[in-house]
């Protein structure tokens, strides 16, 4: 199945003072695109939040490998791709790419869990979610 892609230009508030983006803006980056891949998906995250009883999806562990920097200017391109889905879970892999070159810069693994918002507690993912998520699920599982 074909990944989500979104692509994100480095400003310099994204840096530090070199110009290379700073650590944790990844995770922002990463961010991003898990929502506009929602948003592609035809849902809006306020829209997720505010119906029935009201739901999101939770970061529940993230793990990064930084592999080269990227710099200002540099216009990025995230791939997403769904590699696991749980009853009140999904996994994802993302990788940041320099779109000039092709350099893989970090590589994301991914948890979320779906939760309540009135009290944190997991939720099943509702069916007709978990068929739009298997379409960017990947093959190689």
């Amino acid at each position: 199945m074909s990944p989500h892609l979104h692509q994100i230009r480095v400003y310099w508030e994204d840096t530090d003072a070199g110009g290379i983006v700073y650590h944790s803006n990844y995770l922002n980056f990463a961010e991003r695109a898990r929502t506009e891949m929602v948003r592609a998906m035809g849902l809006k995250q306020s829209e997720l939040a505010n119906a029935g009883k009201g739901h999101v999806f939770a970061v529940r562990r993230a793990e990064i490998d930084f592999l080269k920097p990227a710099r200002l200017d540099d216009l990025l391109q995230v791939e997403t791709t769904v590699t696991a889905l749980g009853g009140a879970s999904m996994e994802l892999s993302q990788t940041i790419r320099r779109l000039d070159d092709g350099a893989d810069l970090a590589c994301l693994h991914i948890k979320l869990a779906f939760i309540t918002l009135d009290d944190g507690r997991p939720a099943r993912i509702p069916g007709w979610m978990k068929d739009q998520l298997r379409d960017l699920e990947s093959e190689r599982r």
